[in-house]
């Protein structure tokens, strides 16, 4: 959605950024601006200064600066527009969209509707622990060393044992089933009927990082399969987005700059009951870039606590790759044998639970001996794997030598290596294709491969994404070429003006699974989104560059210039 820009600046002019900073920094003043402890990166001095005229931030430690928006955005790990309206909403500002979405008032009745629902259904359930009939999940809590004031403060509840206890509750405040089905809060039968997805379980609200609750997770008291049940993904939750108890941890991770990420909803509820502020958790999923995105919004630093058994050391793997892959710094803690973080912080104490993260391997080494179990070929796979994923050319130097290093090889074998499975994997590729290959198949970059397939498969959005200037984000030879032949083909026959290469592109592309309306309108935003952000960006360093040479010429009044403009541009008022 593209916001008019009156909006964006009305929020920047009521949004106080010093009271906003100062609910994460402690601030002291120093001339005319404010000097504190980055919360971005680990640091002890002051580096990070906050101008409360100009309204704007700057950290000369890890450079990073913008507006209250970016700070708020980066703070909270919300994307721009997610950001926006969130800061809208705090400050009293409507947003008004500068493209009507004629389904907009339909959307915003819906998602309304669903918070409404859970905001019943979670004050249900908790009248439910409380009642007579709550008896047993609440000598369940006791058992479990749950105290009373924690179960209040994550606001658990229980779920009764009726098929449709909760369902005749929401018929009572004017909710039908199915719209119950659509919240997540109800299961759909193939024959249409519904049931209480959560009969007979504990209740953990899942809240987002602004405490509204959007979703619930149940977990049984007794044996039975599945131990965890989720809600489903509705219009206000998809559980790869989330972490459980962010809302709660965030003040903590401010503070501390790091954050424990276990499993399970009891884990996290103990670590933070034993004062562990700053642990969270998984929603059933592996660990997934937009929830290590969320979490780098508060923390420089994770520590990852799983279970001992293959299925934790295997997770632990994965999820540090992740992190490792953006830079952050991550520790991994396995817990022994048979123990979970629950039971060993309830049966052995803080000091056992201390000695395990004391004994934690950093990130890149735990990696390192994972792999070392594994055969050649599989280690030089993961190298490829990892390397892969690591999207600063800067960050990925640092690390191969490292990874060179641990596998035994110097960084010239692993670099052969790698090129051979490279060239192992083409061999893979059918004859029919290995010539067209050879006969001037395209080379295209993966970014450029993402949004040309896009435009193959949705020729509809071309001209849209022509108008945002594909053209000149694409570099590549092939990539260039071929966008011209699709924006020329709108929704033309390929045959006519593709080359053989090109022509087998886009009709491989479009024999892939039929894409919903609302995946096509998905994926034009995401690409949208990352157009604009490299144009800022380029803008961004001219202004940047033209600045240090006004600055080398002593042209004061010439920097000051650039100077507001790129504020100006921070301000993202093309937004």
């Amino acid at each position: 959605m593209k916001f008019d820009s009156s909006g964006v600046a009305a929020v920047k002019a009521r949004a106080d950024i010093v009271e906003i900073v100062r609910r994460y920094v402690d601030l002291r003043s120093v001339g005319g601006r404010l000097v504190g402890a980055c919360p971005f990166h680990q640091e002890t001095k002051g580096s990070f200064n906050v101008h409360p005229e100009r309204g704007y931030f700057h950290c000369f430690g890890c450079q990073a600066s913008g507006d209250v928006i970016d700070f708020y955005c980066r703070i909270n790990g919300l994307e721009f527009r997610e950001g926006l309206e969130r800061l809208a909403a705090e400050v009293g500002v409507r947003l008004d969209s500068g493209r009507p979405d004629p389904r907009a008032g339909e959307k915003k009745r819906l998602r309304q509707a669903c918070l409404d629902m859970h905001a019943l259904a979670d004050a249900f359930f908790r009248r439910c622990l409380a009642s007579p009939g709550g008896q047993a999940a609440r000598e369940y809590l006791e058992r479990r060393g749950i105290a009373p004031d924690v179960a209040a403060k994550f606001g658990l509840g229980y779920s009764p044992p009726g098929w449709q206890t909760l369902e005749d509750f929401l018929k009572t405040k004017g909710f039908s089933p199915a719209q119950a089905a659509t919240a997540g809060l109800l299961t759909k039968r193939e024959d249409g009927r519904t049931w209480d997805r959560f009969r007979d379980r504990l209740i953990f609200p899942i809240r987002d990082v602004s405490g509204t609750v959007v979703a619930f997770g149940g977990r049984i008291m007794g044996e039975g399969d599945p131990k965890y049940l989720n809600s489903a993904d509705s219009p206000i939750y998809r559980k790869g987005d989330h972490l459980y108890a962010l809302c709660d941890a965030r003040p903590s991770m401010a503070k501390s700059r790091r954050a424990i990420l276990t499993e399970g909803y009891v884990d996290v509820i103990t670590l933070h009951q034993f004062g562990y502020g700053d642990a969270v958790g998984v929603l059933g999923t592996a660990l997934t870039p937009e929830q290590v995105k969320r979490l780098l919004g508060f923390c420089a630093t994770v520590d990852l606590v799983f279970d001992g058994d293959g299925a934790g050391r295997k997770a632990a793997l994965r999820s540090a790759e992740m992190l490792l892959a953006t830079g952050a710094a991550c520790r991994v803690t396995l817990l022994p044998e048979g123990e979970d973080v629950d039971s060993l912080l309830q049966t052995r104490g803080k000091e056992a639970f201390e000695a395990c993260l004391g004994g934690a391997d950093e990130g890149l080494r735990y990696c390192f001996r994972a792999v070392s179990a594994m055969a050649r070929k599989e280690q030089i796979a993961w190298a490829e794997g990892f390397l892969g994923k690591v999207g600063d050319a800067n960050l990925r130097a640092a690390y191969a030598p490292r990874v060179a290093a641990a596998l035994g090889l110097s960084e010239a074998e692993l670099r052969g290596a790698l090129a051979d499975s490279v060239v192992r994997r083409q061999a893979a590729v059918p004859p029919s294709q290995r010539r067209e290959a050879r006969t001037g198949g395209l080379v295209l970059s993966q970014r450029e491969s993402w949004i040309v397939t896009f435009a193959a498969r949705c020729p509809e959005y071309v001209s849209a994404l022509e108008a945002l200037g594909t053209r000149e984000f694409l570099a590549g030879t092939d990539a260039r070429t071929m966008w011209d032949r699709l924006a020329a083909l709108g929704d033309g026959d390929p045959r006519l003006v593709l080359e053989d290469a090109e022509l087998a592109f886009v009709l491989e592309a479009r024999r892939l699974e039929e894409l919903s309306e609302d995946s096509r309108r998905e994926l034009f935003d995401e690409i949208s989104d990352l157009l604009r952000a490299a144009r800022r960006e380029s803008a961004r360093k001219e202004l940047m560059e033209s600045m240090r040479r006004a600055r080398a010429v002593g042209d004061t009044g010439e920097e000051m210039r650039l100077f507001a403009e790129l504020n100006a541009l921070l301000g993202r008022g093309d937004e």
